[in-house]
């Protein structure tokens, strides 16, 4: 079965790391596709945060 898990975080630093503890407990050959994005929000007051996203799409050990 393919499943997704997204990691999002206003640090990329945090996704990042999530996203590789999150990979390192998959087979290689689990691992169908990782997509990466980010995004810089400006709000109402003129601050801007950031917001990174991590995708992995992966095939479960059953599937």
């Amino acid at each position: 079965m393919i499943q997704v898990k997204e990691f999002v975080d206003t640090d990329s630093r945090l996704a990042e790391k999530s996203a590789n503890e999150f990979l390192a407990t998959l087979d290689e050959q689990q691992v169908v596709e990782v997509c990466y994005g980010s995004m810089i929000k400006q709000n109402p007051n003129q601050l801007s945060s950031q917001r990174s996203s991590i995708l992995v799409v992966y095939r479960t050990a059953k599937g």
